[in-house]
């Protein structure tokens, strides 16, 4: 946890960045049951709650007024039944007390609270609930119907809280290069573990415990496959076979709920072959070229754009593609090899406030999210700033039921060659991806070490540490 003057400062923030008054509610996370009751999920707290509150405790909501400046906390203490199977727990008393809000209220009391605000006149702003839970409490509170709560949404406070998180502090990227640490310790295990006869979940397991021990566990569903081809592949069946490439992506949380997140691909042999060396160093070239670009000042789409020319030139050179480059990337040719976007803003959340919705995250006024072929599944097109974290993440895949889709629409076909694909049908797909912050003059790695991501350091590390 920061200290109680750093939520205090961000609060106030907020309150000033919400020009038109009224009250903010920021409902905290519940726990959810697995399947009955009393067996839950793993608790994960709101991120937007724990930037303002810091609080990793369920069933609290923070309310703010923009007008008075007051803050207050609802919550109810445990009751003796609860302590039994818990333990004794702080109070909602001293949990306020922890990060700076001296009004404290049971939970019961909330209801009062905003209907007051509501037969007053005042507005009541709320971010977009992704749980059904406090979907259902917000439209409790105001009197709504749960479909009509979406349209009430207080953009003035999606756009205010965005503002606030988007930047991240120094000591946020001290949480984050923790994350990162472990990150590594992670994807070198994968390393060092991956050989024939492995099964995937072998290899999950032990990184997913990697997490769990170092800090809050994974911050996404690892992607643990060698059907790399399969984006976001979470079955773990497989057992590791000679010649073929496993593709990890996989990312910690720390305690603090900050994140990491790297792909990493490599031979079940230890050994690239020729044909997966080739692939691989397009993949590499279109990375570095991601952190040659990014800097303050310039949209993540042209950064995005560069990438896609680096994979068309060098699929260009294997036979694969043909033609005038700028013209295959602007008809989004690339987009059969290369489904996705080349990255996303991390911070508490993995893609970070996404739950906000990528219209005030990835995209603004400037920069609209595009609906053509290369660039509509690209999450992240605005300009950045410094202190923006950003994952950087191209990859080639080649995905037969796709190939087989656009050979029969005849889609781009002036610039695949697709009777030169059909040999990489069973190739799978190479993905790599790192973590930067954007700094004042340009853009820095996040982690202490990077994972080893040359095909000549890949081979060495494989070679040395199984």
């Amino acid at each position: 946890m920061f200290s109680a003057e750093t939520y205090s400062r961000r609060r106030a923030l907020l309150r000033e960045r919400v020009t038109k008054g009224g009250l903010i509610l920021l409902p905290g996370n519940g726990e959810a049951p697995a399947n009955y009751p009393s067996n839950t999920y793993h608790f994960r707290q709101d991120s937007t709650f724990l930037y303002f509150f810091g609080l990793n405790h369920p069933d609290l909501v923070g309310v703010l007024d923009a007008d008075t400046g007051e803050e207050a906390l609802y919550g109810d203490d445990l009751s003796m039944d609860d302590i039994i199977w818990t333990g004794p727990q702080p109070s909602v008393a001293e949990l306020g007390g922890r990060v700076g809000i001296r009004h404290t209220f049971h939970l019961s009391r909330l209801a009062e609270r905003i209907t007051d605000a509501v037969r007053r006149g005042r507005r009541v702003h709320f971010l977009p609930p992704y749980r059904a839970e406090n979907r259902l409490l917000i439209a409790s509170l105001l009197g709504l119907t749960p479909g009509a709560v979406p349209d009430r949404v207080s953009v003035e406070l999606a756009l205010a809280v965005v503002s606030l998180r988007e930047s991240k502090s120094a000591e946020e990227i001290e949480e984050i290069e923790r994350a990162c640490e472990i990150g590594y310790r992670m994807h070198t295990t994968a390393m060092r573990m991956c050989r024939p006869g492995v099964v995937e979940r072998e290899i999950a397991g032990a990184i997913e415990g990697i997490a769990m021990q170092s800090g809050a566990g994974v911050s996404f569903a690892s992607i643990v496959s060698q059907h790399g081809e399969t984006l976001h592949n979470h079955c773990y069946d497989g057992v590791l076979e000679a010649g073929r490439l496993l593709l990890v992506d996989a990312g910690a949380e720390t305690t603090m709920n900050y994140c990491s997140d790297f792909t990493r691909t490599f031979p079940v042999s230890g050994r690239f072959t020729e044909r997966q060396k080739e692939v691989y160093n397009i993949v590499l070239a279109a990375n570095d070229r991601a952190f040659e670009l990014s800097k303050p000042g310039l949209r993540y789409q042209e950064i995005h754009l560069a990438a896609a020319r680096v994979i068309v030139e060098g699929l260009k050179a294997l036979g694969l593609m043909r033609g005038d480059t700028d013209e295959a990337v602007a008809a989004g040719a690339h987009a059969l090899f290369m489904p996705h976007g080349l990255g996303h803003q991390m911070g508490i959340d993995v893609h970070d406030m996404e739950d906000i919705g990528e219209k005030y995250v990835g995209y603004d006024l400037e920069t609209e999210r595009s609906t053509e072929l290369g660039l509509s599944s690209l999450r992240m097109g605005r300009r950045l700033k410094p202190g923006f974290v950003m994952t950087v993440e191209p990859g080639i895949y080649f995905i037969p039921a796709y190939i087989e889709k656009w050979k029969h629409e005849g889609l781009n076909r002036e610039f695949i060659d697709f009777e030169a694909l059909r040999p990489y049908y069973d190739f799978g797909g190479i993905r790599i991806e790192d973590d930067i912050l954007i700094t004042p003059d340009g853009n820095r790695m996040l982690g202490k070490q990077r994972v080893p991501v040359t095909v000549g350091q890949i081979e060495e590390f494989m070679r040395e540490n199984r």
